[in-house]
């Protein structure tokens, strides 16, 4: 799975936002308790990140590393989490509600990756293509390969990523584990969401 940019409008991107958009709402009070979409592919179990934005800013971002629910389920708790839930926000603001874009980015299977010594890990790393992980004892971090647009340059991308962690940019030890992702990002196009 490869990541997408901008808006994707086939079949499941469209299922995948709405799961979203209307689990947000139904907590706002703006929609009622939607009901699931029947379609076989959201009861396996999948995860996903769902980010929200705001005029173009991050509004929100919370999501599922590993597949432990149904996908379907995955991306209504994690829309719900992203608008109500991350630490770095105030909840999502009813009146906020129609101007917020929503992006589902559904995960592969993470692999670890065997790196010898940072500079080996960044010659392993695809920008543009690769989510990636690190773990460190209690420090744990994770990338959206989207975030490679913020930061295209390897070292700069690790750097931030540990620091999210609670570590050290310039920290290196061959006991931390590195693992890596892709995703297919649907997104809604700015002024689709109202």
């Amino acid at each position: 799975m490869a990541h997408k940019a901008g808006g994707d409008n086939s079949l499941k991107g469209v299922i995948l936002l709405g799961i979203a958009r209307k689990a947000i709402a139904a907590h706002l009070g703006l929609a009622e308790n939607p009901e699931q979409p029947d379609d076989a592919w959201l009861r396996y179990k999948g995860a996903c990140f769902v980010t929200l934005h705001k005029g173009g800013n991050l509004r929100g971002c919370i999501g599922s590393l590993l597949a432990h629910r149904p996908l379907g389920e995955d991306v209504a708790v994690n829309a719900l989490s992203a608008a109500f839930h991350d630490p770095r926000f105030e909840p999502l603001a009813r009146d906020e509600f129609a101007e917020i874009d929503i992006e589902v980015s559904v995960l592969s299977t993470p692999e670890p990756v065997f790196p010898t010594d940072e500079a080996t890990l960044m010659a392993q790393l695809r920008p543009g293509i690769d989510g990636v992980i690190i773990e460190y004892g209690p420090h744990r971090s994770t990338f959206l390969p989207q975030v490679w647009e913020q930061l295209p340059d390897p070292a700069l991308f690790l750097a931030h990523l540990k620091q999210k962690g609670g570590l050290p940019a310039d920290f290196w030890h061959p006991d931390m584990r590195v693992s890596r992702y892709s995703v297919q990002a649907y997104s809604e196009k700015p002024g689709d969401a109202a």
